[in-house]
């Protein structure tokens, strides 16, 4: 190495020996940057509901003027809602669609109460573009887009991290940048109850992973090694003893942090308040992670936290078959873990605090496959919150059918509503400045600075 590219190596591990927990070295390494600290005084929490396989749009949030209905059921008559069965989640927005009217997938009943309530909010037409699109643009191929669109791998992280597969940070991550100085624990700024995503791996921070039932212990928290207490106290202070070696006393720090932190999320989560988190339901993956991720919260104090970025997801929703028998019992997991997270914070008293939000792979074509849907692009998410401007819909109803100003063909739809922009907006009520957007979300400077907050917040 020469002087100043092992002087920069050796700042850099220094951020993310502060950072750092659960994630490889050599990944970690990669995703380091430099990102100006924000500070904060109350606390806030995003969660990002990731739903793995590319959600259908249609039948999530589908037409129900009797006029777009009858478009939308001539496109896919094999696995369309009847009008019939969506009269119970029939939403009335406060705000005015110009005649278009639009209704909940029958099995989110529990959304619809918090939609009404004005605790939930939905944003028409969300999908990744590097810069504002028009049909046109696409078809003559005269504007930047995002590679490899309708690819699972790419576009999973192109919405998470506004780069294809082999991104080395993702915007939350960037959010958690900007915060972990001001956390009393690093390390748990951006937490992963699901795994592991590139959307929590920032340039400086480093994902801190969690199960369902708490953080994840390192050697199994083993008291004994060979039924020998002294071998896995020998083992541990291995581990952790310094070495004057930059990657072993690298390796050396990790584990100390990762031991130190389970003993403190371990031990602030045994005095979370266990009355609190009776509302979720039973059987629902989702929910599960949701729960753990209320428990966090519960316990931010404790932990020192002020500010916190969580991903949670569910898979399964690639449904270029059977989409009618599958899809309905995937909405309504996604509706039930929502409104009991949602209610869980109410009674914490931090629901004005939290903001969850979907975010997904793509939409998929208006036009059926057989008994199911193809790859799409642009999709209708979900924003839930006490600090929500809820009971509304955001953005502009898509024409309906194929090769309309508004799809790319078989009813795939041009996004009108970039990532970014829907980005943005969460992150500037988390507190992120105007300043550091383009941190965060490097395409945020192609948007006119009136269309980066959609003011669902």
């Amino acid at each position: 190495m020469t002087d100043q590219s092992r002087r920069a190596f050796l700042r850099r591990s220094a951020a993310l020996g502060m950072a750092g927990v659960a994630a490889p070295f050599v990944t970690s390494l990669a995703a380091i940057g430099e990102a100006a600290a924000a500070t904060a005084t109350d606390y806030k929490a995003l969660v990002c509901v990731f739903l793995y396989g590319g959600n259908d749009y249609a039948n999530t949030l589908t037409p129900y003027d009797a006029a777009s209905h009858a478009q939308y059921l001539a496109a896919r008559t094999n696995i369309g809602h009847q009008r019939a069965a969506l009269a119970g989640t029939a939403l009335t927005p406060a705000n005015d669609l110009r005649g278009r009217q639009f209704a909940l997938h029958p099995a989110m009943g529990s959304l619809k109460t918090l939609f009404d309530a004005g605790r939930a909010a939905a944003v028409l037409n969300v999908g990744t573009l590097v810069q504002p699109t028009t049909k046109a643009q696409y078809q003559s191929n005269a504007v930047r887009l995002p590679p490899k669109l309708f690819s699972h791998n790419d576009q999973q992280s192109y919405f998470q991290a506004s780069n294809p597969e082999g991104a080395t940070s993702g915007w939350g991550g960037r959010i958690g940048d900007l915060f972990q100085s001001g956390n009393g624990s690093a390390a748990l700024t951006c937490i992963n109850a699901s795994g592991n995503a590139v959307y929590l791996t920032g340039r400086g921070a480093v994902q801190y992973s969690v199960g369902t039932g708490g953080p994840v212990a390192l050697l199994n928290n083993a008291a004994t090694l060979y039924g020998s207490s002294a071998a896995a106290a020998t083992l541990r202070s291995l581990m952790t003893a310094s070495n004057p070696n930059l990657l072993a006393g690298e390796h050396a720090r990790v584990s100390k942090r990762a031991l130190d932190t389970y003993a403190q999320v371990s031990g602030a989560l045994a005095g979370a308040p266990a009355a609190s988190f009776p509302l979720f339901p039973a059987g629902n993956g989702l929910a599960d992670q949701l729960k753990m991720v209320a428990r966090l919260i519960s316990v931010s104090s404790e932990l020192g936290v002020k500010r916190q970025v969580f991903f949670v997801s569910l898979g399964g929703f690639d449904l270029h078959d059977n989409l009618v028998a599958q899809h309905g019992p995937l909405m309504g997991r996604v509706a039930d873990a929502l409104k009991a997270f949602h209610d869980t914070t109410q009674v914490l008293g931090v629901a004005d605090k939290v903001t969850s939000f979907t975010a997904s792979d793509f939409g998929r074509t208006l036009q059926s496959n057989d008994d199911g849907s193809d790859h799409g692009w642009g999709s209708h998410h979900f924003v839930v919150g006490g600090a929500v401007r809820g009971n509304r819909i955001y953005g502009t109803p898509p024409a309906i059918g194929s090769n309309t100003p508004d799809d790319v063909g078989q009813g795939r739809l041009l996004p009108s509503i970039a990532v970014d922009q829907y980005a943005a907006t969460l992150a500037s009520w988390f507190g992120v400045g105007s300043g550091d957007l383009a941190t965060v979300l490097p395409n945020i400077g192609n948007y006119d600075a009136s269309a980066r907050n959609l003011g669902f917040l």
